[in-house]
């Protein structure tokens, strides 16, 4: 078993692109398997989500590499948008407030201005304390995270039109479409990236169609152009994930990673429903259940975070 840039196991390190592929993204034949990504090879894959912001800052270079280095995320999950100068940066809100000593609209600063405010600011550990404040935790660029972990695997989604082509342009810089999932709730977010290589997430208009039509005696006959299902188990009061879902859905081919899990007993659960990977804010408590099911190896953080 190797280990690539702190990450678990060789064999699970994302496949390199194939000759071939379909662009289209929402229009598909209907009852076609879908051939299946090697960037998904692994499965049951530890996401960590936003690089596990209950354990770090989320979306900060700190967050990503403790992910890596101390639980062997097998996927970094995060969010880009883009900076009023045209820089792709690693932020989930379309405001730095939440997660920042700062005030207003990431699209109305500048790279330099939108890096010199505090990203540790507002972290809060489980014993209620501020533990990176003032550390020189920054907003990275999307290019920084690139260069940062060039080998892992990442699932990156566009929050907003503008940062789709820029986005693009960034994995393929760094020749990385083998190993970035570019992911967007709504097409609208990505419109400007048709045409991508690398893997492609479903959008919530394609899986509300699947969802809808599996319910039908034979399953659904709808084959979205995506790579894989990320969804949550519920959205408000509707049960999207059951196992007939995950069941249909690897049927046509298509994965299902469930986000955000953060309890120990729904890993199991969803485990146990045959789910292709977990998004969560716990890397350590994911890592822990992974550990005890398939045999993983026990991480360097094991015994560090709280339980």
């Amino acid at each position: 078993m190797g280990w690539v840039g702190g990450s678990w196991s060789a064999s699970r390190r994302a496949g390199r692109p194939r000759p071939e592929r379909s662009l289209g993204r929402v229009v598909t034949p209907w009852l076609q398997r879908r051939p299946g990504h090697p960037y998904l090879a692994g499965a049951p894959l530890l996401v960590a989500h936003r690089g596990g912001s209950l354990l770090a800052p989320e979306n900060t270079l700190v967050a990503f590499r403790m992910a890596v280095e101390s639980w062997w995320a097998d996927l970094l999950e995060m969010d880009v948008r883009l900076t009023s100068d045209g820089a792709v940066v690693v932020i989930h809100d379309a405001t730095v407030d939440r997660t920042t000593d700062g005030s207003g609209e990431v699209a109305d600063f500048s790279l330099e201005e939108i890096q010199g405010f505090d990203a540790g600011y507002r972290f809060l550990d489980a014993d209620g304390t501020h533990p990176f404040r003032g550390r020189g935790v920054v907003i990275p660029t999307l290019d920084e995270v690139l260069t940062a972990f060039p080998d892992v695997r990442m699932n990156i989604e566009a929050k907003e039109p503008a940062v789709a082509r820029p986005l693009v342009e960034v994995v393929m810089r760094h020749r990385a479409e083998h190993r970035v999932l570019v992911a967007a709730e709504f097409e609208a977010s990505r419109r400007e990236a048709r045409g991508y290589r690398g893997p492609w997430g479903a959008s919530y208009h394609q899986i509300l169609f699947f969802w809808l039509l599996h319910w039908l005696p034979g399953g659904s006959p709808y084959t979205p152009s995506a790579d894989i299902f990320q969804v949550p188990e519920r959205r408000g009061r509707l049960r999207v994930v059951t196992p007939r879902f995950v069941r249909h859905a690897q049927r046509l081919g298509i994965p299902v990673q469930i986000w955000t899990v953060n309890e120990e007993a729904d890993m199991h659960r969803l485990l146990d429903w045959g789910v292709d990977g977990i998004q969560t804010d716990r890397p350590d408590l994911l890592s822990a259940v992974l550990t005890e099911r398939t045999g993983r190896p026990v991480p360097p953080g094991e015994g560090r975070a709280g339980r």
